[in-house]
């Protein structure tokens, strides 16, 4: 089973995808933000065989909810509902930066904060300290 991992904002989506193990975290396509995403996203899914769903829970340095939150829950709702897969949150705290600092800023920076949070996400999962 593979994993799929969400950076999610207001203009551009980041995705991320796992490999079968569950191990590595490779950053895979940004999509627009649009009326489709949530039914682009379940496409890919079923095409790659994705069985769960990571979210980075946006949170500011008080460890509090940014004003994208605001945004994200319903998206995260609609997500569970539509795709009947598992869609966790998982907190990410400045990936588009550091995603920026290893790569610089170009067209795949948003899949590469995607691939942070969800690294972040399979390392936790698999008890896995940096």
């Amino acid at each position: 089973m593979r994993y799929l991992g969400i950076d999610y904002g207001s203009k551009r989506v980041g995705l991320a995808m796992s490999d079968e193990s569950g191990v590595f975290a490779i950053p895979f396509q940004v999509l627009s933000n649009s009326p489709n995403l949530i039914d682009d996203i379940i496409n890919i899914c079923k095409k790659y065989s994705i069985g769960t769903i990571i979210v980075g829970e946006s949170l500011d340095f008080s460890q509090k909810e940014n004003k994208i939150m605001e945004e994200i829950k319903p998206f995260v709702q609609n997500l569970k509902n539509k795709s009947n897969l598992e869609v966790y949150m998982h907190p990410e705290f400045m990936t588009s930066e550091e995603a920026e600092q290893i790569q610089g800023k170009n067209k795949m920076h948003d899949a590469s904060a995607a691939s942070i949070i969800l690294k972040s996400f399979l390392d936790t999962l698999n008890n896995k300290t940096v």
